[in-house]
């Protein structure tokens, strides 16, 4: 229409080229804002947007105002998402960004959160219009089931909803996904940015989370992978983020720590192993240690990975860890304390004692070429890799024994302890039921049961030489009456044997036709991997043989001493001397290791002094020079602003003086006689000529209007001299009329009065006759309402009354609780002083007995040089 073809012509002045590069006016993006608007108004909402676009990839926009150009930038925005145009919002933006980043990131971050909130709201939308369809498609809610739509539904019951998501939800949620991806890609290693950039990264998590969408997961830590892994690449750049920053490394420590909780959530289990090593790097870049709380985490999901992958060492080391983490806090209850420590013994238990290619070995990773394990214990924080003795080791110097119930003390004892190989399955069997039954520990009875295995078969290579699989079995079977969800017959106990003797920890000959085992045993084999472990009845032949000569040297010695008395004193006397030696070297050893500790502490002292001296100097210098460097460009950004709007002031005014003085000229060409001499003509000259133009106007005007009004009075003198005798005789007729429909009225309105009377009057008696049951049902209504009033009433004051009390008595138990922990917490500060004051006295004394030393050592090397 001539609306659209109007808007279409003022978009297409607004976008011309210009003859030079200058700011675009206030008055052009007024005007385009304009033709933004009528155009969709008229439904052309493509062309309003590629309007816009125009005018923000012109360069023209980067030295316009950001005031001026962020509204159009927000209407910008607006139209991409109503178009789902990412690739169009993503250049708008990019070239937005370097508009702004270099005078204020204020204007960028408002763009930002104007576009991811725009598209997260169609998002709802698309989904209420979604579910709204689907309850649209449910016409009777009463309408029972019938075979053919049992049927039916089973066929397509789903299928609408899912035809219905994909048509109205997916689309909405592929373009909210990349705008996430947009603004992280715009975002990135910008430290000015950085606050923004980590806010939208944990609204992409939830976005994920929300939706379930493990592959959209996936890319995004990659994603934050790459930004991050650049980092280094764009340090050279203004604005780009240090990660020696401690609040920078911070914010990116909670990001990562944001992801390793949506990877666990989600079940991811290798982006959270990912997710794991990205903090384990970032944590080796910080200088200060990181928070408890955010290791404790750190180690917990650790240890939910190592056991979704069965690597049964590596949980328990990392329970460990997160169990000395967590029991550093003084307000954890005693209950959190059981299950955990309950958690360290069983894991460490759960171990298994031949190594598996989950649990054991050296199996070296491709991508770095070091060992797993050693890439594991690093993820751990330990210096070297754990084992199960160290682990059990760990636990039981942690006090874990005294937190940890009965039955598993019991557990403990049986496996690591006690030797029954006979009745091995009968004692644990309550046990492994008791775990089966708790919902932390049933994960680890498979495990366990492993572990049972294994030492059951360690203690009867003690016993036997040979046993038959029957019996094997028999003793590895848990009794019926207890269920503990794991079974095993013969296949599975002799696959776990081959696969003991093919990692030479198991030493069997399986015979099929006797179908029995016999326990090999080489008395010049050495000892092998963990079967030496557990409790003992007695020792190897092979361990025997080994020690067979250190037995029979001690034998010989011990007759030599018998047949020679006097070597034995003269070996003793040198035994006392050699003691004595080795005192005063060690003496003298620990005094020259003491000085020469303090004077690497010192040189280390003084070296640490330095670089943090150059350190802070560097600093102070790197910021010095950012700040002039900021104010530099604050200043000549100023200028810049200033100077622009100083000449579009001036163009303006020069512009508004150009069009006054055409409109001046345009409305003189038509009352002046030679509309040629106007061109040569004056803004001043054009002004004198319109007022004396004017002038004649209004005079001649005047001149009319006197000659009008003085026709118009004698034309309004002659109608009333006509209409005078005419008056009178038409007020009398109009009387008569008005009488007639007076009475006409009036008799109208006392005929319907007596009809109403009337049948009032009836109405009246007919309801007299109802008058006492009416009162006798009110009375009765009332007495009701005045007995249910009193009934609640009295109930309100016994619920206020018992309420009370209740609240006076926890109010009194909170009271004592509070007196009970103050008296605890001085308790605890008197002894602690007590101790402190202690450990200082020894400090003291210790002090003064080596300074005394010192002065008797003076004294007698003054003594020896006299």
């Amino acid at each position: 229409g001539a609306v659209s073809q109007a808007a279409v012509a003022a978009a297409a002045a607004a976008a011309a080229p210009p003859q030079h590069l200058e700011p675009l006016r206030e008055v052009v993006l007024i005007r385009v804002d304009t033709a933004c608007h009528e155009l969709i108004a008229v439904s052309q909402q493509t062309a309003a947007l590629e309007l816009l676009h125009d005018i923000m990839m012109s360069k023209r926009s980067r030295s316009t105002p950001l005031t001026t150009l962020e509204p159009v930038m927000l209407k910008f925005i607006e139209l991409t998402v109503v178009l789902k145009k990412g690739k169009v919002a993503k250049e708008g933006l990019h070239q937005y960004k370097n508009i702004s980043q270099n005078i204020t990131v204020t204007s960028i971050e408002a763009v930002m959160k104007k576009f991811i909130e725009l598209s997260e709201k169609k998002v709802e939308e698309a989904q209420k219009k979604a579910n709204q369809i689907n309850m649209d498609s449910v016409e009777d809610l009463e309408a029972t089931e019938t075979p053919e739509s049992i049927i039916l539904s089973t066929v397509s019951g789903d299928v609408s909803k899912d035809r219905t998501d994909r048509e109205v939800v997916t689309p909405w949620l592929k373009f909210l996904w990349e705008a996430y991806r947009t603004a992280l890609d715009i975002l990135r290693n910008n430290a000015r940015l950085e606050i923004l950039y980590q806010s939208i990264a944990g609204q992409a998590f939830k976005f994920c989370l929300k939706y379930a969408r493990k592959t959209e997961f996936r890319r995004l830590c990659e994603l934050l992978r790459q930004h991050l892994s650049t980092a280094a690449k764009y340090s050279h750049q203004t604005h780009a983020i240090n990660l020696n920053d401690p609040e920078t490394l911070q914010r990116h420590l909670d990001t990562r720590f944001d992801q390793l909780n949506a990877a666990a959530e989600l079940e991811l289990w290798q982006e959270a192993f990912r997710s794991i090593e990205d903090i384990h790097n970032l944590l080796a870049i910080t200088k200060k240690p990181a928070k408890p709380f955010m290791m404790a985490n750190y180690f917990e999901k650790l240890a939910r990975i190592f056991l979704v992958g069965e690597n049964y060492l590596f949980h328990a080391a990392a329970w460990s860890k997160y169990y000395g983490t967590v029991r550093l806090n003084k307000n954890l209850p005693e209950e959190e304390h059981q299950r955990m420590a309950s958690i360290v013994l069983v894991s460490a238990l759960s171990i298994p004692i031949i190594s598996t290619s989950k649990t054991g070995g050296l199996q070296t990773d491709a991508d770095d070429g070091k060992p797993k394990t050693t890439r594991l214990a690093n993820l751990l924080r330990v210096a070297k890799t754990p084992t199960r003795e160290a682990l059990l080791k760990e636990a039981l110097n942690k006090n874990v024994f005294s937190r940890v119930p009965a039955e598993l003390r019991e557990l403990h004892n049986i496996l690591e302890v006690q030797f029954h190989p006979l009745s091995i399955c009968k004692r644990i069997a309550p046990i492994m039921a008791s775990l089966s039954s708790q919902p932390t520990l049933n994960r680890y009875t498979r495990p366990l049961h492993q572990v049972v295995l294994t030492r059951l078969v360690q203690q009867l290579s003690q016993v036997y030489e040979t046993i038959t699989i029957d019996s094997l079995v028999s003793l590895a079977s848990f009794p019926a009456s207890v269920d503990v969800g794991v079974t095993h017959d013969a296949e599975s106990i002799e696959k776990f044997i081959m696969d003991g003797c093919r990692k030479g920890e198991l030493s069997i000959r399986v015979n099929h036709m006797s179908k029995t085992l016999t326990f090999v045993t080489d008395v010049f084999s050495g000892v092998k991997g963990t079967i030496s472990e557990g409790p003992k009845l007695q020792s190897l032949p092979s361990e025997q043989m080994r020690l067979h000569l250190t037995r029979l040297a001690r034998k010989l010695y011990t007759a030599m001493d018998l047949i020679n008395p006097a070597r034995a004193e003269m070996r003793q006397t040198k035994q006392a001397e050699a003691v004595k030696e080795a005192i005063a070297a060690a003496e003298e050893e620990r005094r020259s290791t003491l000085e020469r500790r303090l004077l690497i502490e010192k040189k280390k002292e003084l070296r640490e002094n330095e670089l943090a001296k150059k350190a802070r100097d560097e600093e102070q210098k790197r910021k010095l020079r950012q700040q002039q460097e900021l104010e530099a460009e604050r200043i000549r950004t100023e200028e810049e602003v200033k100077k622009r709007e100083s000449e579009r002031f001036r163009q303006m005014e020069e512009d508004r003086e150009r069009k006054l003085a055409a409109d001046l000229a345009k409305s003189l060409r038509s009352v002046v006689k030679d509309p040629e001499d106007l061109e040569a003509m004056s803004k001043k000259d054009l002004e004198a000529k319109k007022l004396e133009i004017l002038e004649q106007e209004r005079n001649e005007l005047q001149r009319k209007i006197k000659l009008v009004g003085r026709r118009v009075d004698h034309t309004e003198r002659a109608l009333r001299k006509e209409e005078l005798p005419l008056l009178s005789s038409d007020y009398d007729r109009q009387k008569v009329v008005d009488r007639e429909l007076y009475d006409a009225l009036a008799a109208k309105v006392q005929k319907e009065a007596e009809a109403n009377h009337t049948a009032n009057v009836q109405t009246k008696t007919r309801l007299q006759r109802m008058r006492p049951d009416y009162q006798a049902y009110k009375k009765a209504i009332e007495a009701k309402v005045d007995q249910d009033y009193e009934n609640k009433l009295k109930r309100s004051e016994k619920l206020i009354a018992d309420a009370k009390a209740a609240r006076i008595k926890e109010i009194h138990r909170l009271r004592e609780e509070r007196d009970e922990r103050l008296k605890r917490e001085e308790e605890e500060r008197i002894r602690h002083e007590e101790e402190e004051r202690l450990q200082q006295e020894a400090y003291e004394r210790e002090q003064a007995e080596r300074v005394a030393k010192a002065e008797e050592r003076r004294k007698e090397e003054t003594d020896r040089k006299k």
